[in-house]
């Protein structure tokens, strides 16, 4: 996947984010260049960002770091390097662990 490619496709799955935070009422801000910052109430964030050189959408969370490859199997579907879990589904379930609430994208 060339480089404009991947933009388009990592742009189309953090605006797939964006109204889904929405939804869920979170506390969040779109920075220029494709990063989403999640504010809690408890002063912890969340950062979800495009990494253009490794083609990779990376989510950093109290409980760790995370990245997501698009999976060529099924279009549009992002999962993670080391454990194939889907980006929304991790991200819900750091969202729950930093909210101290059940949240589901």
């Amino acid at each position: 996947m060339d480089e404009r490619e991947f933009n388009d496709r990592a742009d189309a799955m953090l605006a797939k984010l964006e109204h889904a935070l929405e939804s869920c009422g979170a506390d969040f801000e779109i920075k220029p260049g494709g990063v989403i910052e999640l504010e809690f109430d408890n002063g912890s964030k969340i950062i979800v960002n495009r990494h253009t050189a490794a083609r990779e959408i990376w989510v950093a969370a109290k409980s760790g770091g995370y990245h997501f490859k698009m999976d060529a199997s099924a279009e549009g579907r992002w999962v993670g390097t080391r454990d194939g879990v889907e980006l929304l589904a991790a991200l819900s379930r750091c969202i729950s662990e930093q909210a101290g609430a059940a949240v589901s994208l």
